[in-house]
Formats: C-alpha cells, sequence, structure tokens
C-alpha cells in the first residue's frame, strides 16, 4: 500500500512539474542559460547538463536547450554536453515510464505504443538507433514509451547517444554559428555554409536509413 502511495505521488508530482515547466517555458533561454553557466564556475558544465536532463524529462524543447549548448560552449564540448545531458535526461524518463508512470504513458502513446513494443521486440537496440535516427515521434515522449518495452538500459543508452550524435552536432554546430554571428567574428560565411551543410546532411539521414532498411526485405 505504501509502495503503491509513494507512485501515485511520484506520478503527480512528475505532471505537476510537467506542466509548470511548459507554462513557462519562454523564460528559458539561451542568455539565462549562459548567466546560470557563468556562475556556476568550474562547476557550469555539470549544472548544464543537469538543466538539459531535467528539461528533457520535463518536455522542454530539446532543439532549444541544444542551441544553447552550442553558442554557450563551442561545437565540440557543446556536443559532448548535450548529448551527455540528453541521454541522461532520456534515460530518467525511460526509467520513471518503467517503475512510475507506465499508465499514463501508455495514454499518451496510445496506439503507438504496440508498435514500438513489436519494433524492439523484433530488433532490440536496432530498433533504439533507427526511431533516434528517424524522427518518427517526438523525442520527449519516445523517451518514456521506451522505457515500457523489453530494451535494456545499457542498450537504450548507448544506441541512443551514439544515434543522436548526427542530429546533436549538427543543431549545436548551429548554435554555435549563431553566437558568432551574433558577435561579428571572421569566417561567418564558412561558418553558415558548414551549419547548411551539416542540417542538410541530418535531414538527409532519415531516407538513408529506410532506403537500408528496406533492402533486406527485398532480397
Amino acid at each position: 500500500m505504501k509502495n503503491r502511495l509513494l507512485r501515485y505521488l511520484l506520478f503527480a508530482l512528475l505532471i505537476t512539474l510537467i506542466a509548470v515547466t511548459i507554462q513557462n517555458r519562454q523564460q528559458l533561454d539561451a542568455l539565462a542559460l549562459q548567466q546560470w553557466v557563468d556562475q556556476a564556475g568550474l562547476a557550469g558544465p555539470l549544472i548544464f547538463m543537469l538543466i538539459y536532463a531535467i528539461g528533457t524529462v520535463l518536455f522542454l524543447p530539446g532543439s532549444v536547450l541544444t542551441l544553447a549548448g552550442g553558442a554557450i560552449f563551442g561545437p565540440l564540448m557543446g556536443t559532448i554536453y548535450n548529448l551527455t545531458g540528453a541521454t541522461l535526461g532520456a534515460s530518467l524518463a525511460f526509467l520513471i515510464a518503467r517503475y512510475f508512470a507506465s499508465d499514463w504513458v501508455e495514454q499518451k502513446t496510445s496506439g503507438r505504443l504496440k508498435q514500438l513494443k513489436n519494433g524492439v521486440e523484433s530488433e532490440g537496440w536496432r530498433f533504439i538507433a533507427f526511431v533516434r535516427l528517424v524522427p518518427l515521434f517526438p523525442f520527449n515522449l519516445l523517451n518514456y514509451a521506451l522505457g515500457l518495452t523489453r530494451i535494456r538500459l545499457s542498450h537504450y543508452i548507448i544506441a541512443s547517444y551514439i544515434c543522436m550524435l548526427p542530429g546533436g552536432f549538427a543543431y549545436t554546430y548551429l548554435g554555435y554559428a549563431g553566437r558568432e554571428a551574433v558577435a561579428g567574428t571572421e569566417g561567418l560565411i564558412q561558418k553558415g555554409v558548414i551549419a547548411l551543410a551539416l542540417l542538410a546532411t541530418v535531414a538527409f539521414i532519415p531516407r538513408l536509413v529506410k532506403q537500408l532498411r528496406k533492402k533486406p526485405e527485398n532480397r
């Protein structure tokens, strides 16, 4: 009885936090994050990754946080911090769904949950890689939905981190290029071209992955 009550309380707290976060998400921008990171000093990257992880659990738009990470930390370290924060948040959502909020997740995903379960049953980690590379489902909701499948947490974490890398790097670089544009630094055109090329590549990846998945079926 106590365990069930605790689950209900944690679930109610989660829903409340999600609602409050969505209502006030306009207040979270790159400038606010920059101030928090600067005030934290050497702990700035850890603070940023923690904010990213919590934001992922509470349905904040990942693109906003990723762009901010690129603007604050640059393309290389920004990508590492963004991916680490996103994977940590995705893992927390995964565990919350698996152990605390399964009914709510099933209600939100409706018929799509069966599709995810069937995909994981037949392909395992390869299906996780596919849904990370091909955005068939909203990222934040997908993290919760995958918690109701039988995929191992370790496989989920590794496949997510690796397969979120292309999109993560592209949007991180875009955030970095935007900061450089505002600052008016040299090489702006070159950075802009690189950013557009990366975005074009990421946009092409889903088509390539779908074609590769169809080949075995045609043999």
